[in-house]
C-alpha cells in the first residue's frame, strides 16, 4: 500500500490503534483524571510498532539500510518492555520479579540486540543470520517467562471471576509477546506477525473496559466514597494530607473491602501480597481521612447510599 510494504491489515489495526488511543485521550480529558496515562503510552508504543514494523523498510530511506532495522527493532523491544511493565504497574502482575524486573528485561533484550544482532549483522553484512541470531535466544528467554506466568496464574482462587479474566487476558498478552521472535523467524509475514501483536493490544483494552463495567456494576459500593470527593473538593484540592482521588486499583481494593473480604481473601483474589494490600489500603484510608478500615466502613458504609439524595 502507498508504494509500501505494508500490508493492508497492519493498516487496519494502526487505524484501530489510532482509534482508541484518541477515544480514551478524549475520555481521559472529560473525567479529568491521569489514570489512563498508561494505557494511552502503551497505545502509543503500539501505533509507533505497527508504523515502522509495516511501512519500514524503504529503499529511499536516508542513511545506511541497517539503520531502519535499528529503529523497527528499538521500537518492538521498547513495545514487550513497557508491555511488562503495564501489567506489573497496572495489575500487580510480578511474575519472577527478582529475575525478570523491568530493568533486568531491558538490559538483557538490549544485550541480545546488540551483540546478538548488530555484530552479527556488521559480521557477516546478512540480515537473516543477525535475525536469526538474535530471535532464538530471545525466544526462549520468552517462553520460559510464558511458562512461569502460566505456572502462577493457575493457582489463582476461582471465586472471583473478575480477577480471572483479567489474567487470562494478560496471559495472551504475554502469549502474543512470546511468539514476536518465532514469527519473525518464520519470515516477513505482516498480516500474521500484526495480528498476534495487536491482538495484545485489543486484550488489555478489553481488560480496561472490563475493569470499567466492573467499577459501573459496583458504583453503589462507593457512592458515599465518591459523595465524599464532589463535597470536599475544595478542600481536597488544598488539602496536604488528602490530596487526590483514588487510583483505580484502589477503588478495586475498596470494593473488596466494602464486601468485607480480608486482607488475605483480597490478596489471593487478586494474586498480590497481603502486605501490597495493606499498603493500598492504608492509602485509601489516608485519601478518605479516616484511621483505619473499621472507621471507613463505618463512614463510607454502601447500605447508607441514597441514590434520590
Amino acid at each position: 500500500m502507498f508504494g509500501t510494504s505494508i500490508h493492508w491489515t497492519t493498516f487496519f489495526y494502526l487505524l484501530i490503534d489510532t482509534f482508541i488511543v484518541l477515544f480514551a485521550t478524549i475520555q481521559s480529558f472529560n473525567l479529568k483524571r491521569k489514570t489512563l496515562k498508561r494505557f494511552l503510552t502503551l497505545g502509543i508504543f503500539f501505533i509507533l510498532y505497527n508504523l515502522t514494523g509495516g511501512f519500514l523498510p524503504i529503499d529511499n530511506f536516508p542513511g545506511p539500510y541497517i539503520v531502519q532495522y535499528i529503529i523497527t527493532y528499538t521500537i518492538a523491544i521498547a513495545l514487550c518492555v513497557y508491555l511488562a511493565y503495564y501489567l506489573y504497574k497496572e495489575y500487580d502482575i510480578t511474575i519472577l520479579k527478582d529475575h525478570f524486573s523491568i530493568k533486568n528485561i531491558s538490559i538483557m533484550m538490549s544485550m541480545c540486540f546488540v551483540f546478538l544482532f548488530l555484530i552479527p549483522f556488521y559480521a557477516t553484512d546478512s540480515v537473516d543470520i543477525a535475525r536469526a541470531a538474535f530471535t532464538l535466544p530471545v525466544a526462549g528467554l520468552a517462553f520460559y517467562f510464558l511458562w512461569a506466568f502460566q505456572q502462577r496464574i493457575k493457582k489463582i482462587p476461582k471465586r472471583n471471576s473478575f480477577t480471572i479474566r483479567r489474567y487470562k487476558l494478560s496471559m495472551l498478552c504475554i502469549i502474543c509477546i512470546a511468539l514476536l521472535p518465532i514469527l519473525t523467524i518464520i519470515g516477513d509475514y505482516q498480516w500474521l506477525t500484526f495480528t498476534v501483536m495487536n491482538s495484545a493490544f485489543f486484550a488489555i483494552t478489553t481488560i480496561e473496559i472490563d475493569r470499567y463495567l466492573y467499577f459501573l456494576e459496583n458504583k453503589n459500593k462507593m457512592f458515599e466514597v465518591f459523595s465524599f470527593y464532589r463535597e470536599n473538593k475544595e478542600k481536597l484540592l488544598d488539602s496536604k494530607l488528602i490530596y487526590q482521588s483514588l487510583t483505580r486499583r484502589e477503588i478495586e481494593i475498596a470494593i473488596s473491602i466494602f464486601n468485607r473480604n480480608t486482607y488475605k481473601q483480597i490478596g489471593e483474589n487478586f494474586f498480590i501480597a497481603e502486605r501490597t494490600v495493606s499498603k493500598h489500603a492504608s492509602n485509601i484510608f489516608k485519601k478518605t481521612g479516616v484511621k483505619n478500615k473499621v472507621e471507613f466502613l463505618k463512614r463510607f458504609n454502601p447500605k447508607k447510599n441514597n441514590p434520590h439524595r
